[in-house]
């Protein structure tokens, strides 16, 4: 969903309404005189996270190191620093 605009004075007053329809991932601009001076948006939570899809691009990012590499013996080296 895009981003709405809103005047400050519409936001006061339909205040619980924005704040239901930003629970639903609706995000607004909020505007005084036409001028953009706030933003009310979704609150990402970690139901909205999608750990799979994070996982899986760990494992690309993995497939695509070719060396073998020894945690260990690397924070063991850079504690020595």
């Amino acid at each position: 969903m895009g981003r709405k605009k809103i005047s400050a004075y519409d936001a006061k007053t339909h205040l619980g309404q924005l704040l239901r329809d930003a629970q639903g991932g609706q995000a607004f601009l909020i505007t005084r005189r036409g001028t953009p001076v706030a933003r009310l948006e979704p609150v990402e939570t970690e139901a909205d996270t999608d750990l799979s899809a994070i996982l899986d691009e760990f494992r690309k990012v993995r497939a695509r190191v070719r060396a073998k590499l020894d945690v260990r013996g690397l924070i063991r080296e850079g504690r020595r620093r």
